[in-house]
């Protein structure tokens, strides 16, 4: 018999991946609302609005108060996690924030980007894999397949004839 036990307050995660326009960002909005609507605490970032804000704070040496904010929302949206490759020092510091998060509360991050394209925005396979290995712990992977559904309004408005 296993003796060991996981935390019973342990949180999760999600991770949204898929093309552009597929619903990753709908999803999150959804889930966030959801969340809102149960008295939770929630906040929505993009990844690169994130990092430039702890790089901010970091240089005007509020990062201790950022990070205590990020940290206390009992739900974390990271949206849009790969557009933008981001700098050695971003990257350390959005893996500190998701550190410090682990098991205290949920992160659902969206990207655009399968899980082994990662280390092109991160920079480093050593930070990647240590950042995936904490997402992935305790987490629900949603992939979002199929074609672009802005794509797809804009072929039905050409196919639609004309007045």
């Amino acid at each position: 018999m296993d003796t060991r036990s996981e935390p019973q307050n342990r949180e999760s995660g999600q991770c949204v991946v898929g093309l552009s326009g597929t619903g990753k960002t709908h999803i999150a909005l959804g889930l966030g609302l959801s969340a809102c609507q149960k008295g939770l605490s929630v906040g929505f970032v993009t990844a690169a609005a994130l990092v430039h804000e702890l790089m901010e704070a970091r240089d005007e040496r509020r990062l201790l108060r950022l990070q205590k904010q990020m940290v206390g929302y009992k739900l974390l949206i990271i949206d849009e996690l790969g557009f933008v490759p981001l700098s050695k020092t971003g990257a350390e510091l959005l893996f500190e924030l998701v550190s410090q998060r682990y098991e205290r509360g949920s992160t659902l991050i969206t990207s655009n980007l399968p899980f082994d394209e990662w280390t092109e925005t991160f920079g480093s396979e050593r930070l990647t894999g240590a950042l995936l290995d904490r997402l992935t712990h305790h987490v629900n992977i949603l992939e979002m397949n199929g074609e672009s559904y802005r794509l797809g309004q804009s072929k039905a408005r050409q196919a639609a004839p004309k007045t």
